[in-house]
């Protein structure tokens, strides 16, 4: 049996094909006994059956191997479950015979709290605390519900049948009900048989609920299921879901292939959603929608993870990744084609505009040392819930939409249909999706793409004028500004002084002159002589200008001349150089002065965002200039509030809401005393009258940080009122909108109250990660309270929620100090499933202590930031 131990994946002598799977959970006692018949088939001569267990107990008497043709039943004569591997391997005395048998194994488990494997979930209905029994099996966690090969390639079909479970519940499950047989309290229920899928993507779910109900044109019934008396919450997404699946349908160019599609709403749920098939489970705050309660940014999630969780039922579901190693075949497709469908239903929206946050947070992730390619290895089942990460998900996307865009709209989408017809039911890896864009394109797609996916990092162009030409050089960019050895095939876009006259070239080496501008030095007129590289922010890469180039740029940016994606992609260059130190502080702020009378949203979030990291680093370098910057944020947000005023207008558009919740926030943080007051007005008024106009479900945010701003010891009336409001709602949004805002307070002793609060039972699990963004002031509180609380959170929390924990609370530090401190803390409690976020997260702190360090010794910052702030405009 040691053979099978450590090994990344399973033995392939022994494949699955059918899995008759009995479930019978008892809810009162959170427990489950269960038994699976699975159809094998024996393809190489051996005497192992090696399969997936973990958590589960075996009934060694119930488990046997029948051969189809001759009946004869082989019983084990040894089992053992390997914990450390989560394998169960059965030994036989004889030699199993080649062909299809049926292999019997009874179990029992528990309904566990960890939100994985087949776990309990809590809910109040008619003011009882209940449990229903959920599924959440991605990446590797079917396994801790029933024995299975428990590997994206072991497709095979499920007959699922729930067992006494009390009548008057929900059963939902992959597929429709065939049966349902009710015996007095208790009832059984029988399912269809599914299509043929992997083991991540079976679900189930039993509690009570309510639902509403429509149907696609072409016959698929869709429901919303959600907590009783929630219905009307479900309608917005049920909406998006029929019209997703229509317009995927026509996109994909291959049906929808279930009857049925089921969408759920699950108090206590780890992720955002989960895409099994035919039954998507999704958190409260990802699926439901209150038109009092719910803001904007609230409905836009909503429509975003919906049609994300939808694409996944063609691109995952029907067509499945291989192994691990191309999940972000899974995550990055579905993430681009998530923004194709929302810009499609909402096109008000302008979501492309906003789809430059996903390539951002790509590109800050993969600009560390730390990170790693978009296809990584993965060697153990422990390794998986680390790479579901910004590397996966947005750089993947990235890198699909600058193909896409390279290639052709048509081209893309009359290829990618062609992938999908060819492999639906089956598996597929990377490559096999390049060569269907090859053959569909008569590009070198391989050979552009394996720059992308198989190494880490990406490119800075540098680009000067010399002697009426362009130069361009690649290099990669780290943020630490320490220089990187990868090479990339890039895509370049380019335009000068106008959109009209662009010009786009493959970059294959390091560097490359070119001539195609009449381009000129003298003065002449700067606001036409502008030239703009990665048109529209299409390319995955950063732009460094020359002076001259980026001076122009300023100005075209300040005539309104450049659009809203690259005047984002201008700012977002800018500040990425300036903190790895190949640009100063002074010319960053300069540029972001440029910026004063913005409208875009996309544009100002950036700002904002930008703004808050550069105020932090500030404040440790220089606490004598804190003022004046926060004096030249304010001036610079100003324009946009005062346009936007705090009450909402007559037909303002979606980012119109989005943008006054995020500027006055911002500016409350600033410490803005106008909006301070007037968000303290509104905010009494609310405590007064939950259905007051003058505090919109858009506003709330923006006055719960301005609240916290005024929270001390000695006055926690704003505090203890929020904590108020938390425990009245029962809707999720306005729990998570009071966490995300009550770090927020510059009181380290009000922090720590905040941070022991996260850890009661008021607040769920998955929701303690939304209040861990702590104000400046109580960073090292924050960083305590992690190391006196790190057994429990360690032992509480899995997957990537606790990776929040660490990165939320480390990366913020600026010291060499505080690096070397945190290194010394994990040494001896690291483990697999954080490793990666404890690097990263060191390198961050790194990075910003080389960052403070150059800003102290940068010349003229004073002088510059005291002019920005005394501007006037």
């Amino acid at each position: 049996m040691e053979q099978f131990k450590g090994q990344p994946r399973l033995p392939k002598f022994a494949v699955p094909k059918r899995y008759d799977l009995n479930l019978k959970p008892d809810l009162t006692n959170c427990k489950f006994t269960g038994s699976v018949a699975i159809d094998v088939d024996i393809v190489e001569t051996t005497n192992f059956i090696v399969l997936n267990a973990a958590e589960l107990t075996i009934d060694n008497r119930s488990v046997s191997f029948a051969t189809k043709t001759s009946s004869k039943v082989f019983e084990p004569k040894k089992v053992d479950v390997m914990e450390d591997d989560e394998i169960l391997v059965l030994e036989f005395a004889e030699t199993l015979p080649i062909g299809v048998g049926v292999l019997t194994i009874g179990f029992e488990g528990v309904l566990n709290d960890k939100m994985k494997g087949f776990y309990r979930s809590t809910y109040e209905h008619k003011g009882e605390k209940k449990n229903m029994a959920v599924t959440q099996f991605e990446p590797a966690d079917a396994r801790r519900c029933f024995p299975c090969w428990d590997e994206p390639a072991c497709k095979a079909t499920f007959k699922i049948t729930l067992l006494d479970v009390p009548s008057e519940l929900v059963t939902l499950s992959n597929m429709p009900v065939i049966e349902e047989k009710v015996n007095g309290d208790l009832k059984t229920v029988l399912y269809q048989e599914s299509p043929i899928m992997s083991t991540y993507l079976v679900a189930v779910v039993i509690g009570l609920f309510d639902y509403v109900e429509d149907h696609t044109s072409d016959g698929i019934s869709v429901r919303v299921y959600c907590q009783v008396g929630q219905a009307n919450q479900g309608k917005f997404a049920l909406n998006v879901a029929v019209k997703t699946l229509e317009f995927y349908r026509e996109y994909f160019a291959v049906p929808y292939s279930l009857p049925k599609l089921d969408m759920i709403a699950i108090p206590d749920f780890a992720a955002g959603a989960m895409e099994n098939y035919g039954l998507v489970t999704y958190r409260e705050t990802a699926l439901l929608f209150d038109d009092l309660h719910s803001a904007a940014s609230n409905k836009q999630r909503v429509a975003t993870v919906v049609a994300h969780e939808l694409a996944h039922q063609w691109f995952g579901n029907l067509v499945t990744m291989e192994w691990w190693t191309h999940l972000w075949l899974n995550e990055g497709f579905a993430t681009w084609v998530s923004y194709l469908a929302t810009d499609h239903l909402f096109p008000e929206w302008k979501i492309w505009i906003q789809f430059l946050d996903e390539s951002t947070e790509g590109l800050r992730l993969d600009g560390l040392e730390e990170s790693h390619p978009i296809e990584v290895d993965v060697n153990h089942a422990s390794e998986i819930d680390e790479i579901f990460d910004a590397i996966s998900y947005r750089k993947g996307a990235s890198v699909i939409r600058m193909l896409q865009s390279y290639l052709g709209a048509e081209v893309f989408q009359r290829s990618l249909a062609s992938y999908i017809k060819k492999y639906e039911c089956l598996n597929a890896k990377t490559e096999d999706l390049w060569t269907a864009l090859e053959e569909g394109s008569y590009e070198p797609v391989n050979e552009l793409m394996n720059s992308w996916t198989k190494q880490k990092g990406y490119p800075v162009i540098s680009v000067k004028v010399k002697d009426q030409k362009l130069e361009f050089e690649q290099s990669q960019f780290l943020s630490s500004g320490s220089s990187g050895d990868g090479q990339w095939i890039v895509p370049i876009t380019l335009c000068c002084g106008s959109y009209n006259v662009r010009k786009s070239f493959l970059l294959q080496t390091k560097t490359k002159e070119f001539m195609g501008f009449s381009i000129r030095n003298e003065s002449g007129n700067a606001s036409s002589n502008w030239i703009k590289m990665n048109v529209d922010q299409t390319g995955f890469y950063r732009v460094k200008y020359d002076e001259e180039l980026a001076a122009r740029l300023r100005h075209a940016i300040e005539k309104r001349l450049l659009t809203e994606t690259d005047r984002f992609g201008i700012l977002d260059d800018s500040f990425a150089l300036c903190m790895a130190r190949q640009q100063s502080l002074t010319s960053l702020l300069t540029l972001m002065g440029s910026y004063r009378e913005e409208v875009n949203y996309t544009v100002l979030s950036n700002l904002i965002s930008i703004s808050y990291k550069v105020g932090r680093i500030a404040a440790d370098a220089k606490p004598e200039l804190v003022d004046y910057i926060k004096q030249f944020f304010i001036s610079l947000f100003q324009y946009s509030a005062e346009k936007l005023g705090w009450d909402p207008k007559q037909g303002e558009s979606h980012l119109d809401a989005m943008l006054r919740g995020e500027i006055l926030t911002a500016l409350a943080l600033l410490g803005h005393d106008e909006t301070l007051n007037e968000a303290s007005k509104r905010f009494h008024a609310f405590l007064e009258d939950r259905t007051t106009l003058l505090l919109p479900a858009d506003l709330r945010r923006a006055a719960y940080v301005a609240v916290m701003q005024k929270v001390s010891q000695s006055d926690k009336s704003g505090y203890e009122s929020l904590l108020r409001i938390y425990r009245e709602t029962d809707l999720s949004q306005e729990k998570t909108r009071i966490l995300g805002s009550l770090a927020s307070c510059p009181d380290a002793n009000i922090i720590l109250e905040v941070l022991n609060f996260l850890l009661s039972s008021e607040v769920r699990n998955q929701d303690a990660v939304f209040g861990l963004n702590v104000s400046s002031e109580g960073r090292e509180t924050a960083w305590k309270w992690l190391k006196d609380n790190w057994d429990y959170i360690s032992k509480t929390w899995g997957g990537f929620l606790i990776t929040r924990f660490i990165s939320s609370i480390v990366s913020p530090f600026a010291s060499f100090e505080k690096a070397k401190e945190v290194e010394e803390f994990f040494a001896s409690r690291s483990k697999p499933s954080v490793a990666r976020t404890l690097k990263q997260s060191i390198e961050r702190v790194n990075i910003n202590a080389k960052w403070v360090q150059t800003v102290q010794n940068e010349e003229h910052l004073a002088e510059a930031v005291k002019e920005l702030a005394f501007r006037k405009y």
